[in-house]
Order: C-alpha cells, then structure tokens, then sequence
C-alpha cells in the first residue's frame, strides 16, 4: 500500500514539474474557444475545424509536439487572414494622414479653380468696361487663355510661354481692328491670320507679353508641382497601404497573430521583442521610404513658404488684367508707328462688312456666386498652407516607426504579461532585436528578407523627382525672367468699372497692382479674398468622435 502511494506521489509530482516547464503549452482540453474564435472571424466552414486537439503532422509552420485544434487547411486561411489583418492595421494608421492630404489637395485645388475664375472675370471686366467694342471677340481669346492656365495649373503638359505667346498673338488682330486701325468695317480674315503671325516680330504690346511669361512660369510652376506633390502623397499612402507581402512574411506573420489558437491560446498576444522583428521584417520595405518621405515633407514645406509675395499664384494671376491693360495702353500709345509695320508686312487693311457685337459677359454672374463666401476672415492662402504643412509635419517620421507603433500600440503583449513568442507562452522573448530597414534583416530571426519590393522601390524613384521639383531644380531662374509689377502704365485712364478700386486693395492710382490687402468692402463684389474657399473647410485631420 505505501510502494503504491509513493508511486503516485512521484507520478504525481512529474506531472506538474512537466507542466511547470511547458508553461500552458499543454493540448487544450477542447478545441471550442478555437471554433468560437474561428466563427466569429468567418474564416471557413466552421465543419472544418476539429472539436478537439488532434495530431498536427500536416502543419507546415504552427507545428507542435502536441496535439493541435489545426488542419492544414485551417493554417492556409488563418495565413490569409494574418496578411488582412496586418494590411488593416496599416490602413487604419495611416488613415488620417490619407485624409489629411486629400482633404487638402481636393481644396486647394477648388481653391485655384476659384483663382481663376476671378482672373478671368477681372480681365474680361476690363474689355466690357473700357473696350466694349471688342469685348465680345476679346473674352473669347481670355477664355481660351485661362482655360490653358488652368490645363497647365492642374497637369497637362502644356507650354506657359506657348499660351501667353497664343494669348497676345490672336489679341493683336482684334486690338488693331477696334484701337491701332479702327474702320467703318472689320478685317478680313486673312488679314488677321497676318497679323496674328506677325506678332511676335511687330512687338505691338511692347515687352509685356514677355513679362506675362515670366509671371507665369514663376507662379504657376511652383503652384502645379506643389498640387503634384499632394497627389504623389496620396499615391505613396495607397501603396504603403496594400504592401504586397512575401511568402516568408506571411508564415511569419501567421506564425505570431494565429498559430497560438492552434493550442487554444485565443488570447494572447506576441511578445514586444518578437513583433517587432516580425513586423520590422515585413515592413523593411516602407522603413526605405521614410528617409525620402521624411524629405518629401521638408522640401513640400519649404516650398510652401516660397509661394506666398510677389511670385504668389494670387497674385499673379488676379494682376493679370492689369498687364492686359498697359498691353492695350502701349498699342494705342503707339497706333501710327505700329500701322506702318503693320503695312510693310501685311499690306494695307483688307477689310469685310463689320460685325461687332458689344459685351455678352455677365459682370454680375459671378459675383452672385461667390456672395457665398465669408467675408468676415482676413485668412490668406498663405496662412492655410501654412496650417495645412504645420499638421503635415507631425507624419515626418511616419514610416519609420510605423512597426513600433503597431507592435507598442495594437499589437504587442504589455511589458511583463506572459506573451507569446514564436512557440510557447513565455514570460520574455529572448532573440535579439533587429533594427528597421533592409539591411539590419540579415540578422532577424524571424523573417528572411530578399530585397525591396520593385513596387515601393518605383515609389520612392517618385519621390525623389518630386523632391527635385520642390526644390526647384525645373523651375526658371529668377534672373532668367524680367519679372516685374506692373508699373504705373504712362498715361492709363482705363479702369475695371466699380468693381475693383483702391479701396479694395486690387489696384489704384494707374499701378494696377493687386495689393495683399484682405479687406473687403461692400463694393468689392468681385474682390472676394480668394482664400475664403476654406473658410467653411477645417483642413485639420478629423478624429472618429469628429467625423
């Protein structure tokens, strides 16, 4: 009697002693808190998964000495489900930066469109109210142009000296017949066609035109890239968001987040030190963007600040219309020599029975639509980039630390919690830490890294070019342009009807200057600061409680 409870005793005692070493590695008793999780994720049949442990010799990565609640066709799906888990987990990080660039490249762009609306609406004012005679064919010809600025402003691969050379070349025809050579009928048509040619060489505007190119390719340039640049952010986070995943990623991913269940152990989490070598290794990829990203944001914000003053989009184009009018000045200034040239390389005028219809351009149209606007915020465009890079800046080091954010905020046991690391439930994992990045894998015992995706490696070849263009390295040199305000205009009575004075900050005393002056008057129905589109758009990323 006492050999058999001595016996006991010691079986007894080996027992616990060999649970003490496997530390809840022991076959569950019941596969049910397996099936339960399995259901609720719905990922499969749930016929497919045993009711209680079994022998495991078909798993190929959650392998284990004992009974297992897995079949190989349950290791497939919780693989699948290991790589949309991660890919959500990145979505979800990088949702409010997403947003944050998007939100803001959509008004901004609104923003520009506004910008040139109202230019356009400045300089076809200008034809109705002190050249109604040719106004209609006038506002045709600055359609056309701002529709070219716009095409350029927003991608198209269009020329601005092109445009503004096409702008000042099919005015001419329309300015000689109505200022320079005014006659009881108009100019044939292909007479006109001469004088469009000739243009260039009669030089009947002077060097405006040619300060028009400068102004332009100094303010829309900048302004294009800088909306490339938000669109290219855009595209970095959609690619960083559905990472392709590599075979050795996926196993080692399915290895962390699922084949726990195998062993019924629904609840734990990895260990700190092994997620982050798993999830470094997984995301050594977006760990090579964040240098150039890093850069991306820096030379976005230097641009920014290089928008605003006398090369700045509003400005250039809201004085548009007063270029437009020291050109037409400067040819009527200079009718007599001008017809002369004129003659000598088109003859004298070949003219057809005259039809000239006065201005069809509803001053009023616009100024209607844009009474919705506030007029209460002294706001510029300026101030709201400025919000737009200050939020921006906070995601600098977004990718590098993307692995330690998921792994410290999500994902990873707390310090000191039984955790899981690879194999068995463990009070702390034991293989050494990598660092971030493609190089610092070789050493990572977690997951085999080849090389860099060829799709993020195209990313970043993105980001490089657009660092190069916010930097400005496509940009015209400022002493390549003759780029001037438009000065005082010798001799300029003609001025935008009621719209647009002194008061309004968008002219005065012959200058035609648009000054950054953002009082509006109740006669400023036009002069809307343009940068009150945003009044009513928080550009601040939202929170969920927010939304």
């Amino acid at each position: 009697m006492g050999g058999k409870m001595f016996f006991l005793g010691v079986l007894t005692l080996a027992v616990l002693l060999l649970a003490a070493a496997s530390e809840g590695a022991e076959p569950p008793p019941s596969c049910e808190a397996v099936r339960k999780v399995f259901q609720l994720r719905r990922l499969g049949p749930l016929g497919g998964v045993p009711e209680s442990p079994r022998a495991g010799v078909d798993l190929q990565v959650c392998t284990s000495k004992n009974p297992t609640c897995c079949t190989k066709k349950m290791e497939e799906r919780y693989q699948t489900a290991a790589k949309q888990d991660i890919q959500q987990v990145l979505q979800t990080s990088s949702a409010t930066l997403k947003f944050l660039i998007s939100h803001n490249a959509a008004a901004f762009q609104e923003t520009f469109e506004m910008l040139i609306r109202l230019a356009e609406n400045y300089t076809s004012t200008l034809f109705c109210s002190a050249y109604r005679s040719m106004a209609a064919e006038a506002t045709v010809h600055v359609q056309e142009f701002f529709t070219d600025v716009g095409l350029f402003l927003f991608g198209t691969d269009v020329s601005t000296e092109e445009f503004v050379n096409r702008f000042f070349d099919t005015l001419f025809p329309v300015v000689y017949n109505h200022v320079i050579n005014p006659g009881p009928t108009d100019i044939s048509l292909e007479y006109a066609e001469c004088l469009r040619v000739a243009r260039r060489d009669i030089r009947p505007f002077g060097n405006i035109p040619q300060k028009a190119i400068g102004q332009m390719g100094r303010s829309l340039l900048p302004s294009r890239t800088f909306l490339q640049a938000l669109n290219l952010g855009i595209e970095v986070i959609n690619t960083t968001d559905h990472l392709h995943f590599s075979k050795a990623c996926g196993r080692a991913l399915l290895r962390m987040q699922y084949c726990p269940h195998c062993q019924g152990l629904t609840l734990s989490k990895p260990c700190m030190g092994y997620c982050l070598n798993t999830l470094r290794g997984c995301l050594a990829d977006l760990a090579e963007v964040d240098l150039h990203w890093q850069g991306f944001i820096q030379s976005l914000e230097e641009l920014s600040g290089a928008l605003s003053g006398a090369h700045g989009i509003e400005r250039v184009l809201l004085n548009f219309h007063a270029l437009v009018r020291d050109a037409l000045v400067h040819a009527r200034i200079n009718g007599p020599e001008l017809s002369e040239q004129v003659n000598k390389i088109c003859g004298p005028p070949v003219r057809k029975s005259k039809h000239s219809p006065g201005c069809s351009f509803d001053q009023n149209k616009d100024n209607q639509g844009l009474k919705m606007f506030s007029r209460l915020s002294e706001e510029t465009l300026a101030s709201r980039r400025k919000e737009f890079i200050g939020h921006l800046r906070l995601y600098r080091a977004f990718y590098g630390g993307l692995a330690d954010g998921l792994c410290g905020n999500e994902l990873a046991a707390a310090d000191g919690a039984p955790c899981w690391n690879g194999e068995d439930v463990v009070r702390s994992y034991t293989h050494r830490v990598v660092g971030s990045g493609i190089k610092a894998q070789s050493a990572n015992p977690e997951v085999k890294v080849k090389g860099t995706d060829p799709v993020i490696s195209q990313i970043i070849d993105k980001l490089k070019h657009i660092i190069q263009l916010l930097q400005g390295k496509s940009f015209p040199k400022s002493d390549k342009w003759d780029v001037q305000q438009t000065g005082s205009g010798g001799g300029v009575d003609e001025q935008i009807s009621g719209d647009c004075d002194d008061e309004d900050g968008c002219g005065g005393s012959g200058s035609g200057e648009f000054k950054r002056v953002l009082k509006i008057t109740d006669r400023g129905q036009l002069l809307i600061c343009v940068c009150e589109l945003f009044l009513n758009r928080d550009i601040s990323p939202r929170t969920g409680s927010d939304a």
